[in-house]
């Protein structure tokens, strides 16, 4: 019966652990909240770069394609996609499903982060994903921001987005 108790004892000890290593900031609740629904990638910003820049993101197309491109956050089951949608800048439409998520390392600014999915929701690029800083969030927008090194110097990509 001592045996059993302890056993009981370790698994209940295990199950405690598991759950509040899988728990996630209020803040970061907040922000999954925020990000849920229908967006529009409505502006690109580049910093720290002058002129024009052509350049692929995400793995999927030259960064232009992305203005104007339609995402879908779902909330509850983690899952989304992003739709290329403008064919006028020669960008080849695409519906592109996602998994992403809020990642929080330790004292620093919160994440998105996601992975690119074939049609049988697999993971594409041997399962390499993509993080940008979370800039602001709330009802209506959001900003995310992706930091590079051009030509020996800091820049970045800025994603604003509005809500469908």
């Amino acid at each position: 019966m001592k045996l059993r108790s302890a056993f009981c004892g370790l698994i209940t000890a295990l199950t405690i652990v598991l759950l509040a290593s899988c728990s996630v900031s209020k803040e970061a609740r907040s922000i999954k909240k925020n990000i849920n629904g229908s967006w529009i990638l409505q502006t690109v910003t580049v910093e720290g770069i002058a002129g024009v820049v052509k350049t692929t993101v995400f793995n999927e197309a030259d960064l232009s394609c992305f203005i104007g491109s339609e995402w879908n956050f779902i909330s509850n089951n983690s899952m989304g996609s992003y739709t290329l949608v403008d064919k006028s800048k020669n960008c080849t439409p695409v519906k592109r499903l996602i998994r992403w998520s809020v990642y929080e390392p330790e004292n620093a600014a919160k994440e998105f982060q996601f992975k690119r999915l074939d049609d049988k929701k697999n993971a594409m690029d041997n399962g390499n994903g993509y993080r940008l800083t979370v800039t602001e969030h709330g009802d209506n927008t959001f900003k995310l921001r992706s930091d590079l090194v051009f030509e020996g110097r800091n820049s970045a990509i800025i994603y604003n987005f509005v809500k469908k």
